[in-house]
């Protein structure tokens, strides 16, 4: 029974949402999808990337001495089974992905970066940043993969900004990944402090701002929601007037939600479904959102729809973290991509 009410929900979203395209398309829009290693490689066989152009695989560190590689095995990428994944698991994975049709990039750093890994600021310094320019290329030809994905935030990407070395190692890296026809992209937060530099927006195929976590466990305004269509719309609009052109433009949507009170800590949407059933699919809260009271705050498919309806019309795409936290049968992958890719005739 829920099974036939999703699909119906789906249909009515396409139709309900047709008003928002645009009367003509533009180029073919991307649809990216985040998969994290320590979920484990071996699960890309089985991961539901029908809907995607591109998977990032992440998050991968260098070492101490800015190696990503000793012995075969990744220095600082924990895998699915307690250790660091090997080069060998990363080049399977990757080639599973490229026969289903998309491109696979490793994407490095993350938003909380591991003990394993060596100081990014220090390594990206002008004696040291070749180290980790030849390493990433290094990796790419090992792992057969179509590039790199720099997910340097917050207080480090500041640092590292301040100090003159960001954009300098995105040139070099830029430079080095298309002499082998590879892509270099981003993810990016759109506050004062966590923005990627304007000087580096040239050197990126796709730029992709993390639209979520407004508020989180401990961090964001009480009471507010995490990741609204208003913040996407502001988004994409602060992308483009830096200077992103719209094609690369990439709109980051969650499959997550935060929970607040006795909801603390939330969940994944696939969790939320189970936990809470069909209110989950049009409403982006359970509970109501104030301060001091239980709710959380998610993206529904409705909602889903209306932001992948958005990025066809005024961006280049929708990228997604993550997709293991999708249902069984893809219910938000579906969503987007059935709004994203749909034909005007």
């Amino acid at each position: 029974m829920l099974h036939r009410v999703l699909r119906r929900i789906g249909i009515l979203l396409v139709l309900s949402m047709w008003s928002v395209l645009p009367a003509q398309a533009s180029d073919r829009p991307v649809m990216v999808g985040y998969f994290p290693a320590f979920k484990g490689l071996a699960r890309i066989a089985t991961a539901p990337i029908a809907h995607y152009t591109h998977i990032n695989i992440a998050f991968a560190n260098p070492d101490a001495g800015g190696a990503i590689v000793r012995d075969d095995a990744m220095t600082c990428m924990p895998g699915g089974a307690g250790g660091n994944a090997t080069v060998a698991e990363l080049r399977e994975a990757a080639a599973r992905l490229r026969v289903k049709g998309a491109k696979v990039l490793l994407s490095v750093a993350g938003g909380v970066i591991p003990q394993c890994s060596g100081d990014w600021a220090a390594l990206l310094a002008s004696d040291k940043r070749e180290t980790v320019k030849q390493e990433l290329l290094s990796i790419v030809d090992a792992a057969g993969l179509d590039g790199i994905d720099i997910d340097i935030e917050g207080a480090l990407l500041t640092a590292i900004d301040r100090a003159g070395n960001y954009t300098p190692f995105i040139a070099a890296l830029s430079e080095g990944l298309k002499a082998k026809g590879k892509l270099l992209t981003v993810a990016t937060a759109s506050y004062e402090g966590g923005m990627v530099p304007v000087s580096s927006i040239p050197y990126f195929d796709l730029i992709m701002p993390m639209s979520y976590d407004a508020i989180g466990p401990s961090w964001g305004q009480a009471g507010s929601e995490h990741s609204t269509e208003a913040q996407a719309e502001r988004d994409i609009a602060l992308w483009l007037a830096r200077g992103v052109r719209r094609e690369r433009l990439v709109l980051g949507v969650p499959f997550y939600g935060y929970g607040f009170g006795k909801h603390a800590p939330g969940g994944d949407f696939r969790s939320l479904l189970a936990a809470h059933g069909e209110s989950v699919l049009t409403a982006d809260l359970i509970g109501k959102a104030c301060a001091g009271c239980d709710y959380i705050t998610f993206n529904s498919p409705r909602t889903l729809g209306r932001k992948a309806a958005l990025a066809r019309a005024k961006a280049g795409g929708v990228m997604v973290w993550e997709i293991s936290q999708d249902t069984q049968d893809q219910l938000l992958g579906r969503t987007i991509s059935e709004m994203l890719f749909a034909s005007p005739n």
